[in-house]
């Protein structure tokens, strides 16, 4: 049964921008919190951004702070990650995730997500 489903990745020359969606269904819909991560090859899993459905309140990584934007449209059960200049080391597979316990601030530690998509590529040239 697919949950999270992200799209939107793709090349890019650093200084561009891309923007990822990741649509809900089922169980995952109805979480109230969404988060994105990342993962290099031969790094850990890091979080890049993520958003309290239910607040709009947001969070962000430090390596992205500025250059990315988390929002959402409530209509379509989907959550989207706006990234402007796009640098190198942006380079990762992106993961979209959810959690539906009920969360003060947005958790940033992969473990605390139930539910993950099956990534999509993100490779931003020099």
């Amino acid at each position: 049964q697919v949950q999270l489903v992200e799209s939107g990745g793709g090349l890019v020359q650093a200084g561009g921008s891309l923007r990822l969606s990741c649509a809900a269904s089922g169980r995952a819909s109805r979480s109230d919190v969404r988060g994105w991560f990342r993962q290099a090859p031969g790094k850990e899993r890091e979080f890049v951004a993520g958003i309290i459905w239910s607040r709009g309140s947001t969070d962000y990584g430090d390596s992205v702070k500025g250059r990315f934007t988390i929002s959402r449209d409530n209509a379509k059960n989907t959550v989207y990650l706006q990234m402007n200049s796009l640098k190198p080391e942006d380079t990762a597979v992106y993961y979209c995730a959810a959690d539906s316990s009920v969360w003060v601030r947005v958790p940033t530690i992969p473990g605390k997500y139930d539910y993950w998509g099956q990534g999509t590529q993100v490779t931003v040239s020099s």
